[in-house]
């Protein structure tokens, strides 16, 4: 007996000898370097945010923050050590007292912690894999030894809640803060760090976007074992297991602006590449997060109103109805994965359908009904006589889309698109851009890269030029079409688009009322050539536009963003800007990496115009919104200082309105992508200036209005502004325009108080 407990004794103590030579001559020496925890360098997302702050894109395979666990709120740390490793700061890494417990509870069935501690989990998380093997569990603990002995318990804690995976794409609990309740660390509740507490155990079961029950019962047991090691008192589990919460069904951003967040990623990652996504830069732009959110709700207001204008065109596709419940469900789901939400404009299918109410249900499993108002729109669409392909029935996918009074309403999806860009006419930095109606649907920016006809919003560029050769605001110009004054058979005859012709009319009201045939004229006059030269002044491509005279209506090609820094040549006094967008670049502590300053434009070397051109054509451009086609503006807005063109190219095939006001100078486009007519009534007026109006009103808000004072070197004849070197008439009575009427014979009056007066 004694001889085989000997042989026992000395068996075990082999074994044991054999699995410490194991441990130490295999397992130890093949352990990897600690440096990812002793010189952590988490994998941070580029963020790129307004110039007030505002968050408006993200970058990167992972959401995650840092946070230094002195600014990790003890609530926060409190839920976590409570349900996670209650005796973190009593054990060395491995606690045996907590395996022991979670054994018992294994072999009761009950609920089971502690068995892993946060130690053991960050060696797990950073250095091995999930696999249930006897070397893996070896190599945990050999490694939560050594990441003890290398690191302080602030340290560890600080490592795990920055980098523990809790779902949605989210590391660490700052991020996990923002992704689910919209919020910083340092904002949440109670109840809502005891419900991201609990999603460690289980990020894909227990995240409260996906399984909110789950993720409620998780959060009562964090909160009862907070009371448990006296972190809070019944009172308080009372109050937060109670608290209402409000889970964000998405990753939000502060405003929306996905064309700026993408052309700020283009730029960073061309000069970072992939270390742009995990390094944790931050990007400011000079966006305005007011006027962005602005712009953004009056592109897509507008646009939506002109698709409304035009009619209804049918549902965007159909399916079949099963009969079997789970399967029609099934059916549903599939078909709205397909037709996914665009903002505000829900896609649903529809389950019951008649002339005076549909029945639909949408991706969140919701039936809505729709009565009355809400089917006025697709009426014709609902009628016994509507054709197959148009008829709204069972099966059919439709939009709708919810009122302030909770009415739902059909709609559809626009197929025209729209875009706006606002710089600062001082200094060319960007404050909104919009370039499409949604981002998600069509990455194309219209803003930057959509060359399209500029239409009649490139007239006061030539009037501009004539400015130079003599013309002044009074200069009288025929607004006959030119077969009526030319004796030779012409290939080209333009007309104006309403079909009037006024006779002998002023340079200021012909540009007020967009007279097609009189820029024409003035072109003619001055020299293609002449014209044509001058546009690169403003930042225009001299080879996208034509070296005949349809260049006064327009037929060349512009970007909106070039358009806008072109006008703001007029609105500054004659100096060109260059637009810019990205003002300031840190690395994730803050260092700064780019600076720009703005640039100061009022220098000679800046100046691309005489100020005295840019003072005139500016009064003049003020007359078009005072008394021409952009009036609307002025009624609209109320301010007296504002100034700019509408432009509708031939057959309406794009929409413009380019203006300013103060240091604000905006362009509003739209037109389809693929260019067709935008309809027989439609013109700039009617389709883009509504977002312009709609968006300066937010940039306007509060400012003064301002007044041009008239530089040196303007004199006032004819009851209107002109150079002074052409004061005896030689630019107004000589200029051979077709055998006009000269001026009328009147001495000259006292020049206008102000640009907003001149006649």
């Amino acid at each position: 007996m004694k001889k085989w407990i000997t042989i026992s004794i000395s068996a075990a103590v082999t074994l044991l000898l054999s699995a410490l030579a194991y441990v130490f001559l295999v397992l130890s020496p093949g352990l990897p370097s600690l440096d990812a925890v002793t010189d952590y360098r988490p994998k941070i997302p580029l963020r790129i945010y307004t110039a007030d702050n505002a968050l408006i894109g993200e970058f990167g395979e992972e959401h995650r923050d840092f946070v230094a666990i002195k600014d990790i709120p003890p609530v926060m740390k409190n839920a976590l050590l409570s349900i996670e490793d209650a005796r973190f700061y009593e054990h060395g890494g491995i606690s045996f007292i907590g395996a022991g417990r979670a054994l018992l509870a294994d072999l009761r069935g009950g609920f089971h912690q502690g068995a892993s501690t946060i130690t053991m989990q960050v060696a797990r998380n950073f250095f091995l894999t999930n696999e249930k093997s006897v070397p893996r569990k070896l190599k945990e603990i050999l490694l939560t030894y050594r990441i003890e002995g290398a690191l302080s318990k602030d340290q560890i804690l600080e490592l795990y809640m920055n980098q523990i995976y809790l779902g949605q794409r989210s590391h660490g609990f700052s991020s996990a803060a923002r992704t689910y309740f919209g919020k910083s660390l340092d904002q949440l509740t109670l109840a809502e760090a005891a419900m991201l507490a609990g999603v460690p155990q289980n990020p894909v079961r227990h995240n409260p976007a996906v399984n909110f029950e789950r993720a409620k019962q998780r959060q009562i047991l964090v909160l009862r074992s907070m009371v448990k090691n006296g972190f809070i008192n019944e009172a308080q589990f009372e109050e937060a297991s109670k608290e209402v919460i409000t889970v964000a069904s998405r990753q939000q951003f502060d405003t929306h602006a996905d064309y700026v967040a993408e052309l700020v990623r283009q730029s960073i990652y061309a000069q970072y590449k992939e270390d742009a996504y995990t390094s944790g830069i931050k990007v400011y732009t000079t966006i305005n997060r007011a006027e962005q959110e602005a712009a953004y709700e009056s592109v897509r207001r507008n646009v939506m109103a002109y698709d409304q204008r035009h009619g209804y065109r049918g549902p965007e596709a159909f399916i079949e109805l099963p009969t079997d419940e789970d399967e029609r469900d099934d059916a549903i789901d599939e078909a709205l994965r397909k037709h996914p939400g665009n903002d505000k404009l829900l896609s649903a299918v529809v389950t019951q359908a008649s002339n005076k109410l549909i029945k639909a249900e949408l991706q969140s499993g919701e039936s809505v009904e729709l009565s009355g108002d809400g089917l006025r729109f697709a009426a014709n669409a609902l009628s016994n006589n509507a054709k197959a392909d148009m008829k709204i029935r069972p099966g059919a996918i439709i939009r709708v889309i919810q009122d302030a009074k909770k009415h739902w309403a059909i709609t559809q999806l626009p197929e025209v698109e729209g875009a706006f860009i606002a710089l600062n006419a001082d200094d060319g930095g960007y404050r909104a851009m919009v370039g499409g109606f949604d981002f998600n649907r069509k990455k194309f920016n219209h803003v930057t890269s959509a060359w399209r006809q500029p239409g009649s919003s490139i007239k006061p560029f030539i009037y501009s030029a004539a400015l130079e050769k003599g013309f002044s605001p009074a200069t009288l110009i025929n607004d006959v079409q030119l077969s009526e004054t030319s004796e030779e058979v012409l290939r080209w005859d333009p007309r104006n688009d309403d079909g009037k012709y006024d006779g002998p009319i002023s340079m200021r009201t012909a540009l007020a009322k967009s007279k097609n045939v009189v820029s024409v004229r003035i072109l003619k006059a001055i020299g293609v050539d002449t014209a044509k030269g001058w546009l690169p002044r403003f930042g225009f491509d001299k080879d996208k536009h034509p070296a005949n005279l349809t260049m006064a209506l327009g037929t060349g090609a512009v970007t909106p963003v070039q358009l806008a820094a072109a006008y703001a040549v007029f609105a500054n006094g004659g100096y060109q800007v260059t637009p810019w967008l990205i003002s300031k670049v840190v690395d994730a502590k803050g260092k700064s990496l780019f600076e720009m300053k703005p640039p100061a434009i009022a220098q000679d070397e800046a100046r691309v115009i005489d100020s005295r051109n840019a003072f005139i054509t500016d009064s003049m451009l003020r007359e078009v919104v005072r008394s021409g086609t952009g009036a609307s503006a002025t009624q609209k807005l109320g301010r007296r200082d504002l100034a700019g063109k509408t432009g509708t190219t031939s057959d309406a095939v794009d929409g413009w309105f380019a203006g300013y006001a103060g240091n604000v100078v905006a362009v509003a486009w739209m037109g389809y992508d693929d260019p067709k007519s935008l309809g027989g009534r439609e013109f700039g007026a009617t389709l883009a200036l509504p977002i312009w109006i709609d968006t300066m009103r937010v940039a306007l808000s509060g400012k003064p209005e301002t007044q041009r004072t008239p530089p040196e070197g303007v004199s006032s004849a004819e009851g209107d502004w002109m150079f002074s070197e052409f004061l005896n008439g030689a630019g107004i009575r000589t200029v051979d325009m077709d055998d006009i009427p000269p001026a009328p014979s009147e001495p000259p009056t006292s020049p206008p108080a102000s640009p907003q007066q001149a006649q």
